[in-house]
Protein backbone atom coordinates (compact mmCIF):
# COMPACT_ATOMS: atom_id res chain seq x y z
CA UNK A 1 0.00 0.00 0.00
CA UNK A 2 1.04 3.30 -1.47
CA UNK A 3 0.56 7.08 -0.03
CA UNK A 4 0.99 8.93 -3.40
CA UNK A 5 2.92 10.89 -2.64
CA UNK A 6 6.22 10.25 -5.36
CA UNK A 7 9.43 9.53 -3.34
CA UNK A 8 11.81 10.81 -6.64
CA UNK A 9 11.49 10.39 -10.70
CA UNK A 10 13.69 7.51 -11.81
CA UNK A 11 14.66 7.23 -15.20
CA UNK A 12 13.66 4.13 -17.67
CA UNK A 13 17.16 2.42 -18.49
CA UNK A 14 16.36 -0.85 -20.48
CA UNK A 15 13.11 -2.47 -21.65
CA UNK A 16 13.44 -6.06 -22.76
CA UNK A 17 10.40 -8.70 -24.11
CA UNK A 18 10.41 -11.87 -22.50
CA UNK A 19 7.66 -14.06 -24.10
CA UNK A 20 4.85 -12.36 -22.20
CA UNK A 21 7.02 -10.59 -20.05
CA UNK A 22 8.76 -7.55 -19.96
CA UNK A 23 11.51 -6.65 -17.72
CA UNK A 24 11.80 -2.77 -16.61
CA UNK A 25 15.45 -1.58 -15.47
CA UNK A 26 15.31 1.75 -13.65
CA UNK A 27 17.77 4.07 -12.25
CA UNK A 28 16.49 5.36 -8.92
CA UNK A 29 18.76 6.44 -5.76
CA UNK A 30 16.04 6.95 -2.67
CA UNK A 31 13.50 3.44 -4.12
CA UNK A 32 16.55 2.17 -3.81
CA UNK A 33 16.98 2.08 -0.29
CA UNK A 34 15.30 -0.47 2.07
CA UNK A 35 14.25 -2.26 -1.51
CA UNK A 36 15.20 -5.78 -1.51
CA UNK A 37 14.42 -8.29 -4.11
CA UNK A 38 10.36 -9.29 -3.17
CA UNK A 39 10.02 -5.92 -2.18
CA UNK A 40 7.24 -3.96 -3.99
CA UNK A 41 7.68 -0.23 -5.21
CA UNK A 42 5.04 2.01 -7.11
CA UNK A 43 6.28 2.91 -10.77
CA UNK A 44 3.57 5.46 -12.02
CA UNK A 45 1.07 4.57 -9.62
CA UNK A 46 1.78 0.46 -10.45
CA UNK A 47 2.54 -1.80 -7.42
CA UNK A 48 5.76 -3.78 -8.75
CA UNK A 49 7.97 -6.26 -7.11
CA UNK A 50 11.78 -5.72 -7.06
CA UNK A 51 13.68 -8.64 -8.92
CA UNK A 52 17.14 -7.35 -9.02
CA UNK A 53 18.60 -4.43 -7.64
CA UNK A 54 21.83 -2.69 -7.77
CA UNK A 55 23.37 0.61 -6.38
CA UNK A 56 21.66 3.12 -8.41
CA UNK A 57 19.05 0.09 -9.88
CA UNK A 58 16.07 -1.58 -9.46
CA UNK A 59 14.63 -4.30 -12.16
CA UNK A 60 11.03 -5.44 -12.36
CA UNK A 61 8.67 -7.87 -14.51
CA UNK A 62 5.77 -6.99 -15.84
CA UNK A 63 3.24 -9.29 -16.89
CA UNK A 64 0.48 -10.06 -19.10
CA UNK A 65 -2.27 -8.27 -17.08
CA UNK A 66 -0.07 -5.59 -15.88
CA UNK A 67 0.97 -4.51 -18.99
CA UNK A 68 -2.68 -4.60 -20.50
CA UNK A 69 -4.44 -2.55 -17.76
CA UNK A 70 -1.74 0.14 -17.54
CA UNK A 71 1.22 2.06 -19.28
CA UNK A 72 3.51 0.20 -18.44
CA UNK A 73 3.51 -1.55 -21.68
CA UNK A 74 4.52 1.81 -23.36
CA UNK A 75 7.58 2.92 -21.81
CA UNK A 76 10.87 3.30 -23.59
CA UNK A 77 14.22 3.95 -22.70
CA UNK A 78 15.07 7.27 -20.92
CA UNK A 79 11.24 7.77 -19.76
CA UNK A 80 10.72 9.13 -16.73
CA UNK A 81 9.23 7.53 -13.81
CA UNK A 82 7.41 8.44 -10.78
CA UNK A 83 8.82 5.92 -7.46
CA UNK A 84 7.39 5.16 -4.43
CA UNK A 85 8.16 3.21 -1.87
CA UNK A 86 5.32 1.31 0.00
CA UNK A 87 3.79 3.16 3.21
CA UNK A 88 5.35 1.43 6.38
CA UNK A 89 3.12 0.83 9.26
CA UNK A 90 3.29 3.99 12.04
CA UNK A 91 4.47 6.26 8.89
CA UNK A 92 2.55 9.65 8.05
CA UNK A 93 -0.40 9.20 5.13
CA UNK A 94 0.12 12.19 3.55
CA UNK A 95 -1.91 11.99 0.41
CA UNK A 96 -4.44 9.25 0.56
CA UNK A 97 -4.34 5.03 0.72
CA UNK A 98 -3.39 3.83 -2.62
CA UNK A 99 -2.83 -0.03 -3.50
CA UNK A 100 -0.77 0.14 -6.83
CA UNK A 101 -3.68 -1.11 -8.82
CA UNK A 102 -4.63 0.44 -11.43
CA UNK A 103 -8.29 1.15 -12.67
CA UNK A 104 -7.64 2.14 -15.96
CA UNK A 105 -5.70 4.31 -18.86
CA UNK A 106 -6.86 8.40 -19.04
CA UNK A 107 -5.85 10.38 -21.73
CA UNK A 108 -4.96 14.24 -21.21
CA UNK A 109 -7.21 16.46 -23.24
CA UNK A 110 -5.26 19.84 -21.63
CA UNK A 111 -2.54 21.19 -19.46
CA UNK A 112 -3.34 24.64 -18.76
CA UNK A 113 -0.88 27.04 -17.02
CA UNK A 114 -2.36 29.32 -14.40
CA UNK A 115 0.88 30.90 -13.31
CA UNK A 116 2.74 28.83 -11.47
CA UNK A 117 0.21 26.00 -11.23
CA UNK A 118 -1.20 24.16 -14.00
CA UNK A 119 -4.92 22.54 -14.31
CA UNK A 120 -4.73 19.07 -15.98
CA UNK A 121 -7.89 18.12 -17.53
CA UNK A 122 -7.80 14.19 -18.59
CA UNK A 123 -10.60 12.02 -20.27
CA UNK A 124 -11.74 8.42 -18.71
CA UNK A 125 -11.15 5.23 -20.65
CA UNK A 126 -14.92 4.44 -20.40
CA UNK A 127 -18.04 5.26 -18.15
CA UNK A 128 -17.16 2.78 -14.99
CA UNK A 129 -14.91 4.95 -13.27
CA UNK A 130 -16.99 7.85 -13.39
CA UNK A 131 -19.27 6.73 -10.09
CA UNK A 132 -15.70 6.05 -8.38
CA UNK A 133 -14.76 9.76 -8.79
CA UNK A 134 -16.40 12.72 -6.84
CA UNK A 135 -15.40 16.50 -6.33
CA UNK A 136 -13.31 17.24 -3.88
CA UNK A 137 -12.24 12.97 -3.55
CA UNK A 138 -9.06 11.80 -4.27
CA UNK A 139 -7.70 10.02 -6.99
CA UNK A 140 -4.30 8.79 -8.18
CA UNK A 141 -2.22 9.86 -11.68
CA UNK A 142 0.51 8.11 -12.33
CA UNK A 143 0.90 7.57 -8.39
CA UNK A 144 0.01 10.79 -7.28
CA UNK A 145 -2.03 11.84 -5.12
CA UNK A 146 -4.35 14.32 -6.48
CA UNK A 147 -7.84 16.31 -5.77
CA UNK A 148 -10.31 16.23 -8.02
CA UNK A 149 -11.05 19.59 -8.69
CA UNK A 150 -13.92 19.61 -11.13
CA UNK A 151 -15.76 16.41 -12.32
CA UNK A 152 -17.90 16.03 -15.63
CA UNK A 153 -19.43 12.72 -17.26
CA UNK A 154 -16.21 11.55 -18.99
CA UNK A 155 -13.25 13.40 -17.71
CA UNK A 156 -12.39 15.13 -15.15
CA UNK A 157 -9.72 18.30 -13.26
CA UNK A 158 -7.08 18.07 -11.14
CA UNK A 159 -4.83 21.43 -9.72
CA UNK A 160 -0.94 20.51 -9.59
CA UNK A 161 0.61 23.22 -7.44
CA UNK A 162 4.44 24.12 -8.22
CA UNK A 163 6.14 21.24 -5.83
CA UNK A 164 4.34 18.22 -7.59
CA UNK A 165 4.86 19.57 -11.17
CA UNK A 166 8.81 19.82 -9.99
CA UNK A 167 8.71 16.82 -8.10
CA UNK A 168 6.91 14.53 -10.13
CA UNK A 169 6.47 13.35 -13.94
CA UNK A 170 3.59 16.09 -13.95
CA UNK A 171 5.46 18.71 -14.96
CA UNK A 172 6.35 16.98 -18.49
CA UNK A 173 3.14 16.02 -18.76
CA UNK A 174 1.46 17.14 -22.71
CA UNK A 175 -1.59 16.54 -24.42
CA UNK A 176 -2.65 13.09 -25.57
CA UNK A 177 -0.44 11.38 -23.05
CA UNK A 178 -2.02 8.07 -21.25
CA UNK A 179 -1.92 7.72 -17.66
CA UNK A 180 -2.59 5.94 -14.95
CA UNK A 181 -5.80 6.48 -13.03
CA UNK A 182 -6.67 4.47 -9.50
CA UNK A 183 -9.67 5.89 -7.66
CA UNK A 184 -9.94 6.05 -3.99
CA UNK A 185 -10.62 2.19 -2.62
CA UNK A 186 -13.06 3.61 0.01
CA UNK A 187 -15.21 4.45 -2.98
CA UNK A 188 -14.70 1.15 -4.73
CA UNK A 189 -15.43 -1.28 -1.77
CA UNK A 190 -18.69 0.78 -0.92
CA UNK A 191 -19.38 0.90 -4.92
CA UNK A 192 -19.48 -2.92 -4.56
CA UNK A 193 -20.89 -3.62 -1.07
CA UNK A 194 -23.89 -1.77 -2.86
CA UNK A 195 -23.76 -3.60 -5.55
CA UNK A 196 -24.20 -7.11 -3.51
CA UNK A 197 -27.10 -5.78 -1.85
CA UNK A 198 -28.74 -4.87 -4.99
CA UNK A 199 -28.77 -1.26 -4.29
CA UNK A 200 -28.40 0.87 -8.08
Amino acid sequence: MFTGIVEEIGEVRNVERRGDVMRLDLAARVAVEGSEVGASVAVNGVCLTVVTTRAGSLAFEVGPETLERTTLGRVKAGDPVNLERPLRFGGTVGGHLVLGHVDGIGTVIDVTRVESTARVRIALPGPELAPLLVPQGSVAVDGVSLTVAALEAQAFEVMVIPHTLAATTFGRLGRGQAVNIETDVIGKYLQRSLALRGTP
